[in-house]
């Protein structure tokens, strides 16, 4: 169900992605992504406890508990009642202040700048009051409820853009206004989905105060991993507005939504086992969860690979397609963040892991303290007239640090066996990339043109041999005999259909 929920946002994600470009312009759309960041870099807070909510109620669910199941829902309602009234003063007090000051938006357009940061601080509120709901779903490991809520969400998305193309308004607040509508209504179908499915959703606003110490002093320290976040998507957005204008800004926007767009398809295979890690560690069976962590990682690592690299290769021609317009520097940060989305793959369920244990202080200050670096490094970088996509290759340089840091600590908290890891995990996955890598090249090489069969063919070239080399380069015996078996009982429905 969840693939089936990528594919149709993926559809529309790339199609409203080229419209809504063409649509406002590379400065307003610029002006879109930089204006919303603001918003979001003071939601650091409600991102470590929403952790701490999804983690406490699965958990939760794990001992199978339903009355510290259903008390857990209830302080994390007031939790979230107070980070939004938090994020609500933050964002009018300094967020207004650094928007007033501090950015770079051309005078015509102040205007429309604010109707975008006032919106997006109310939308801001709403996602932050959904965050128990969405967290229950998680838990509850109902992830057709996100399908089948996400394909509304994708027809909306569509007629947005209808709306946009048509109306004779400023097409910047109109897009504001419209996504605004489209938010409030998502989050209000997540919101009777869970009253409706889950008998501990309620609105009671209880405050335990055993339990709200617990889930605050765990989001206390994931508060540190969601401040490096903040400051290397968020920071790094002000961070090239300041330097360079909003036209940088649409470029990283649109590197964003095609790594969004491929990520997806590992986002929903791990979002899949990303209950299970914690539940097997809850009932205390470690095994069953080491084995996870590496399947989970190597697989999603290979399905990312799958599509990645021809989008590197063709990453050129594909964005003119897409976009017709397409800014200064996009290539470039898409080629580089398709590597870092790899780093990222590996990382998740290793940070789920440590999360499942509740030991997440050390964790948070090491991995932390190398992802805040970015920003000041890529500062100086910058400073000392080094180019945009600098800042880039200092993410994808932290990346990997933080991935090494984590793998040494979930070590020195369980016991995990870093030569296992290596073995079971890093080892095949480098292999199959150099393999997928040199085969790419090749292929590039025979279809140098840029023309649209030229793209099919290597796609399909790529998707072929990067499938082949997985299953026989990447598989173990026993894996591949899985996969035979899952191959088997698909075409048995299908034909029995």
């Amino acid at each position: 169900m969840l693939y089936f929920r990528m594919f149709i946002i993926m559809a529309v994600g790339l199609y409203t992605s080229r419209i809504i470009l063409n649509t406002l312009g590379i400065e307003d759309y610029g002006i879109y992504n930089v204006v919303g960041g603001i918003v979001a870099m003071f939601t650091f807070v409600n991102s470590a406890m929403s952790s701490a909510t999804s983690r406490f109620l699965t958990f939760a669910l794990g001992e199978g508990n339903f009355a510290k199941l259903r008390k857990t829902f209830s302080v994390s309602i007031t939790i979230h009642l107070l980070i939004a009234l938090l994020v609500m003063l933050l964002a009018e007090t300094i967020g207004l202040w650094f928007f007033s000051c501090k950015l770079n938006i051309p005078a015509a357009r102040h205007d429309a700048a604010m109707w975008v940061f006032q919106l997006s601080i109310i939308s801001t509120i709403i996602s932050i009051m959904s965050v128990p709901f969405n967290s229950s779903i998680i838990a509850h490991e109902k992830m057709s409820a996100f399908a089948y809520i996400s394909i509304s969400d994708a027809v909306l998305k569509l007629l947005i853009v209808y709306l946009l193309s048509i109306v004779s308004f400023d097409k910047l607040k109109v897009y504001a206004v419209l996504l605004f509508f489209g938010q409030c209504l998502n989050q209000i179908i997540y919101m009777i989905y869970c009253f409706k499915k889950f008998p501990e959703v309620t609105l009671n606003l209880e405050l335990d105060k055993r339990l709200f110490y617990e889930m605050f002093s765990f989001a206390s320290w994931s508060l540190l991993g969601n401040i490096a976040y903040v400051t290397y998507t968020q920071g790094l957005n002000m961070l090239l507005n300041v330097v360079f204008g909003p036209a940088v800004n649409a470029a990283r926007g649109i590197a964003v939504q095609v790594q969004v767009t491929i990520y997806n398809f590992v986002n929903n295979f791990q979002t899949a086992i990303n209950p299970q890690l914690v539940k097997s560690y809850a009932t205390g069976d470690l095994e069953y969860q080491r084995k996870l962590i590496c399947y989970s990682s190597k697989l999603s690592f290979f399905l990312l690979c799958i599509l990645a690299v021809p989008v590197f290769l063709e990453a050129p021609y594909v964005l003119r397609l897409w976009l017709v317009q397409v800014p200064e520097h996009t290539v470039n940060f898409v080629r580089i963040m398709l590597f870092i989305s790899l780093i990222d793959t590996l990382s998740i369920p290793i940070f789920f892991s440590i999360g499942a244990t509740g030991k997440v202080r050390m964790s948070n200050i090491i991995v932390s303290a190398i992802l805040i670096a970015i920003l000041p490094i890529s500062w100086l970088l910058l400073k000392m007239n080094f180019p945009a996509e600098s800042v880039f290759i200092v993410h994808l340089s932290c990346a990997i640090l933080a991935q090494i840091a984590r793998i040494i600590i979930f070590n020195h908290l369980t016991g995990f066996s870093i030569r296992y890891y290596l073995q079971k995990v890093i080892s095949p996955s480098l292999f199959v990339l150099l393999l997928i890598s040199i085969a790419g090249y090749i292929i590039i090489s025979v279809f140098p043109d840029e023309n649209f069969i030229n793209l099919l063919t290597v796609c399909l070239l790529s998707v072929i041999c990067n499938l082949t080399i997985i299953y026989f380069g990447g598989l173990r015996t026993y894996e591949r005999s899985m996969v035979k078996g899952y191959i088997k009982t698909a075409l048995a429905k299908f034909y029995k259909k």
